[in-house]
């Protein structure tokens, strides 16, 4: 959604850089506060445990306790803010993404209407599923998302015969992540850690094994001294 904002592929860096790094600043603080606040790790975690995993209790007692009430409106309405702005860029960039794939020209509003309406639709009909449930598979999918485009920037840079290696690092580990994650986690396939975390491991070094060896290939035609070695 924002690459089709930009005037100049060099605001990239500074904007999605920035997002990410102000993501995380964000996160880093609110850890930061949330275990201050509950007396440690141990205590966040059995809170979080006995709240069934439910974020929004802890931003409301924080908010809540900390700021008072007129300070503890304004904190959820920036927590709810965020979310809110998700939805939003998330349904118009399935929109986008739709119409691109359909060829429909989006500068008539019947044609928005004709994609919007079955995606509000989809977006209803997850109401009523469990938000926990939702949060986590969208987390999951979106780190999914992330880890292959790392990949798809690691091939990028090996056909550009670029430094590969800061993309493939965190690519091999971000697979190994989600891949174990899914595995392991309930709404995935529940299975054992010990099963999930090594198959998670095991798929991130076939595919590290993999790249590696596509990129020996290609070096070797592109120098055919190297197949005397």
């Amino acid at each position: 959604m924002m690459a089709r904002c930009m005037t100049n592929e060099k605001q990239g860096r500074v904007i999605f850089y920035g997002a990410m790094v102000t993501e995380g600043v964000l996160a880093l603080i609110w850890a930061a506060i949330s275990m201050s606040f509950f007396g440690g790790v141990k205590e966040l975690n059995e809170v979080m445990t006995q709240q069934s995993g439910n974020a929004a209790y802890i931003v409301n007692e924080i908010s809540n306790s900390l700021l008072g009430k007129v300070g503890g409106v304004l904190a959820v309405l920036g927590v709810v803010a965020a979310p809110i702005t998700s939805g939003d860029t998330a349904f118009r960039s399935a929109r986008l993404i739709v119409a691109d794939f359909l060829k429909l020209n989006q500068t008539s509003f019947r044609n928005r209407f004709l994609i919007c309406i079955p995606l509000f639709a989809a977006g209803l009909a997850l109401t009523f599923v469990d938000f926990g449930v939702v949060w986590r598979y969208f987390a999951w999918t979106n780190q999914t998302l992330a880890t292959i485009v790392l990949w798809m920037v690691t091939a990028y840079l090996i056909q550009e015969k670029k430094l590969f290696w800061v993309s493939l690092v965190p690519a091999v580990f971000m697979t190994a992540v989600a891949t174990a994650y899914i595995l392991v986690a309930p709404e995935g396939f529940g299975l054992p850690v010990t099963i999930a975390y090594t198959a998670g491991l095991l798929v991130a070094l076939l595919l590290l094994i993999f790249t590696l060896l596509k990129v020996y290939q290609t070096k070797q035609k592109q120098n055919p001294a190297l197949k005397a070695v």
